[in-house]
């Protein structure tokens, strides 16, 4: 897919509530990860937000600099509309691959397994995470811990955790990797929660 494709393929999955991911609330694995956090003015991105619930809570909970990334128009705007407080220059519309910026904190949620699992796109979202993350910048999220079927049209997509962290290790240092024990029920055994920290 090019740009316009991506773009055009997400719009219509969210104008047509397309949206099985979504859920609805904040990912409760990134709840409780954000409640440890006690500096509220860290830059934050979210890439690939969707709608967003994690950015949400970051504003109610008094987190000043979280960024929202997403190709497409839709989600920003119903964001906006939810959170009218939301800073306007803290929501972009743009590639992922392609965007600028640095940033304290990166939080992955349900982004890294909705494009087409090839390894030389997954290689470079983890170069791309490198470069938008300052010197001592952390990503965090998280990942399905799911079969690959081969089928590049069914998201979402999955891995495992050595594939993971085959594309991580070149880049960070892996500060916690592992099943995850806080998903939500349908979730259950197929997440796994990284901590992920540049390295030196």
């Amino acid at each position: 897919m090019n740009n316009l494709d991506t773009k055009q393929y997400w719009s219509e999955r969210y104008l047509e509530n397309r949206t099985g991911w979504d859920l609805g609330a904040p990912s409760p694995p990134l709840q409780n990860y954000i409640d440890q956090l006690t500096n509220k003015s860290i830059k934050i991105l979210i890439p690939g937000a969707g709608n967003s619930y994690e950015a949400e809570y970051l504003l109610n909970s008094g987190f000043t600099n979280t960024h929202v990334l997403d190709i497409a128009n839709e989600p920003l705007t119903t964001f906006a509309e939810r959170n009218p407080d939301f800073p306007k220059n803290q929501l972009h519309e743009a590639d992922f691959f392609e965007f600028k910026g640095v940033y304290d904190l990166i939080i992955e949620q349900t982004f890294f397994c909705s494009f087409p699992p090839l390894p030389e796109t997954r290689k470079t979202y983890a170069k791309k995470i490198h470069e938008l993350l300052k010197p001592n910048g952390k990503l965090v999220g998280l990942w399905f811990d799911i079969p690959l079927t081969g089928d590049l049209e069914k998201r979402p997509f999955g891995g495992d955790k050595n594939e993971y962290l085959d594309y991580f290790s070149p880049y960070f240092e892996t500060q916690t990797f592992e099943e995850c024990y806080n998903s939500i029920p349908p979730r259950q055994g197929s997440e796994l929660f990284g901590i992920f920290k540049v390295k030196k």
